[in-house]
């Protein structure tokens, strides 16, 4: 059996911490910053960035790639991508497996990929193409999927294990997506957990969300309910790659010290779980 590797807990960081963060900074042991909020900063963005370097573990987590793209990446895009991942010299970045442009139009959010051979080999062509760019290793995201795109070839199990046979990235395993989608879309997680590649999990997402009209969502507005925590236990023991826990909120913000709370709980299921 693999000896599990060092498992770090931390937070997903938003300007708003800034100060309280600094103010716990031995209480967490790696930040994620959103790429694209630095890809044309200001000299005070870039200042805050470097003093988050400075003082903490990075890794970046972009957002508009549009990895699925079929028409390819966008190069402005990704030579600034590439030159900020060049400064912070992360140990890995994270990108979603979806796509956010169509026909050279940004479409403003994270669709969802069909799950067909041919879409796993556009995201291929387009990590490839990524990597030229970017030797700093990619870890890619399963995101949320409200409605399943028409003509799949397999379920999303499948598609993401084969995604990452053709590209060789790590998979940035976000918990509360994959509870989403299976409650949304009435799958047995639990009962298939073995289908799953957990073992090219190099960073777990944690996060809590909402129902909207009989739907869960993935809001990042709440503590992560006790069905997700369930989850990553039962996860944890499969993944001995992992390298990293990070939780994500984005509305709603609590008092800082009950996002600690979450991020020690996060580190205490690791430790008990490895």
């Amino acid at each position: 059996m693999a000896t599990p590797a060092e498992l770090r807990a931390g937070l997903g960081y938003r300007p708003q911490f800034c100060a309280d963060l600094f103010a716990n900074r031995e209480k967490i042991e790696i930040v994620e910053v959103i790429a694209d909020h630095y890809l044309d900063a200001s000299r005070e963005k870039r200042a805050e960035l470097d003093l988050l370097a400075d003082h903490f573990p990075i890794v970046p987590h972009g957002l508009d790639l549009s990895l699925g793209s079929a028409e390819g990446v966008d190069p402005v895009y990704l030579k600034k991508l590439a030159a900020l991942v060049a400064r912070l010299d992360p140990p890995w970045w994270s990108e979603h497996l979806a796509f956010t442009r169509a026909g050279g139009i940004s479409i403003g959010h994270l669709a969802a990929l069909p799950y067909t051979q041919e879409a796993a080999e556009a995201v291929a062509r387009n990590v490839e193409t990524v990597r030229r760019a970017i030797p700093t290793p990619l870890i890619l995201e399963n995101p949320t999927v409200i409605a399943l795109v028409p003509g799949c070839e397999m379920d999303e199990a499948g598609f993401l294990t084969r995604v990452l046979e053709l590209t060789g990235c790590g998979w940035l395993c976000d918990v509360t997506n994959l509870y989403t989608n299976a409650v949304n879309q009435g799958v047995d997680l639990e009962a298939e957990l073995d289908r799953w590649p957990f073992e090219r999990v190099v960073q777990f997402h944690i996060a809590g969300g909402r129902r909207l009209r009989g739907l869960l969502m993935d809001s990042h507005d709440a503590p992560a309910p006790p069905e997700i925590w369930s989850l990553l236990e039962k996860i944890l023991p499969r993944a001995p790659n992992a390298r990293a826990m990070v939780l994500e909120r984005d509305e709603n913000l609590p008092p800082f010290g009950d996002l600690v709370e979450e991020v020690a709980h996060a580190r205490a299921i690791g430790r008990l779980c490895r």
